[in-house]
């Protein structure tokens, strides 16, 4: 049977609901001949009672595989909605971090009893993780790190990997720390093996890249790309290994802020879930608080119209041009605002270099104002006569000037404040360009026309 038909299958079983022993058992076999990936889509979209029953009749393997592949919001739901014993099995099966991210999204009293159901070291290493900051990266770490000491020799190192290493995060980068576990360098395991046997550990260790635990997790993440590391060592304040960041961590905290900066960006707040499986009355609530106060804001914009009512009626022909006026100086606020956001994500700009950016977003917008307002003058002045061509091209050279200035420093601004330079994109560049770009367009006006 090809995996499209057992899909369909498996479909059509769980919209059945069943019940009985030999339907249960039929959906089992069925579930059994699909993909890993399609069992956790159809976990990650379906109802919460249908993704639970499906879930039930997984083998052990399959679905703690399926689990880890969802998000820590849904894996609570899930649990809830399971309440079994093959639970407190998953969860035991867990990696500490992912297990953090688990606990915070369920209720106090149920991750209390599901971490009462843990032995005593998967305990105090979930504890451990539980202890930083949120978006800490040591919330990211596996405190199942295997650490070399300098004095052995790379036969005893590999000794120690074959005995150990099964139980170890990773062993493809092993740090190498003293008798008090502060980090003295890394050594790789292709090192160690392609090493004489009675060379010491110490000798052959290099300086780690490393980050803080209680860095912030997306600097952590780019610092761990930037130096093209497949493991990262995570220590205290103190120097002291406390764990190890490893790449399939590294990109999950990627695409999430990505996701976040994505869906603020254009005024919302990110989803934990697929969106399928998402309710309505969330997708609203990560919508509407932007929504409203971008239509607050936006009052600024009709009480500037108020002010210059008296000109609009000695030039109805102004009129015609709010539009594309408005629209020139929210596109070119937002694109310059995209570039800085994204060049402050990858280090390629930090805050002490406003000055620069200002003065660079200034002659982009001159350069772009310049070929638009040339454009402006042209069309408005062969249509509507010079004077009004003249107020165009003057309205849009400025325009372009501040609405890329305004794009440019709002994400400095935000960053240097502690907010999230993706919040001050779109939404709220768009409505502080409207609005100054309107005082700039009637306040020209007034002075070419002699209103």
């Amino acid at each position: 049977m090809t995996s499209t038909a057992s899909l369909d299958t498996v479909l059509d079983l769980l919209r059945a609901d069943p019940q009985s022993e030999a339907e249960l058992e039929h959906l089992a076999r069925e579930a059994q001949l699909l993909p890993t990936a399609e069992l956790g889509y159809l976990v990650d979209t379906r109802p919460a009672t249908e993704a639970a029953l499906l879930f039930r009749v997984l083998d052990k393997a399959r679905a703690l595989a399926v689990f880890e592949g969802l998000s820590p919001d849904h894996q609570a739901e899930l649990i809830s909605a399971l309440r079994t014993p093959q639970v407190a099995e998953i969860i035991g099966d867990l990696d500490p971090d992912d297990r953090a991210s688990l606990f915070d999204e369920l209720p106090a009293s149920v991750a209390e009893r599901l971490m009462h159901g843990l032995d005593a070291d998967e305990r105090a290493m979930t504890t451990a993780v539980l202890g930083y900051p949120r978006h800490a990266i040591g919330r990211y770490m596996s405190p199942e790190v295997l650490a070399l000491r300098p004095e052995q020799t790379v036969a005893e190192a590999l000794a120690e990997v074959r005995e150990r290493g099964e139980d170890a995060e990773t062993v493809y980068l092993l740090p190498v720390v003293d008798s008090s576990r502060v980090l003295l360098g890394v050594v790789g395991l292709r090192r160690l093996l392609l090493t004489a046997p009675e060379e010491r550990v110490g000798d052959l260790a290099h300086e780690a890249v490393r980050a803080r635990a209680t860095d912030d997790r997306e600097e952590a993440a780019r610092r761990f790309f930037a130096a093209k590391l497949l493991a990262m060592p995570i220590v205290d304040a103190e120097e002291r290994l406390v764990g190890v960041l490893t790449v399939d961590d590294a990109v999950e905290i990627i695409e999430r802020e990505n996701a976040e900066d994505s869906a603020r960006t254009s005024g919302s707040e990110p989803l934990t879930r697929s969106y399928l499986a998402t309710p309505i009355l969330r997708v609203v609530r990560s919508r509407i608080v932007w929504l409203l106060v971008l239509a607050v804001s936006a009052i600024l914009t009709v009480q500037v119209l108020e002010i210059f009512e008296d000109r609009l009626e000695q030039v109805v022909v102004l009129a015609l041009f709010i539009p594309l006026l408005t629209g020139t100086g929210g596109n070119t606020g937002n694109q310059a605002a995209t570039t800085v956001t994204r060049a402050l994500a990858v280090g390629e700009v930090r805050v002490r270099d406003l000055p620069r950016v200002v003065w660079k977003e200034l002659r982009v917008g001159a350069v772009l104002g310049a070929v638009l307002g040339s454009l402006g003058f042209a069309v408005s002045g062969l249509v509507y006569g010079l004077s009004i061509g003249l107020v165009m091209g003057l309205t849009l050279l400025s325009i372009c000037i501040m609405a890329a200035i305004v794009g440019g420093l709002m994400p400095l601004v935000a960053k240097r404040i502690g907010a999230d330079p993706a919040v001050f994109s779109n939404p709220f560049i768009s409505t502080f360009c409207d609005a100054t770009g309107l005082i700039i367009y009637f306040t020209i006006a007034t002075v070419v026309l002699g209103l």
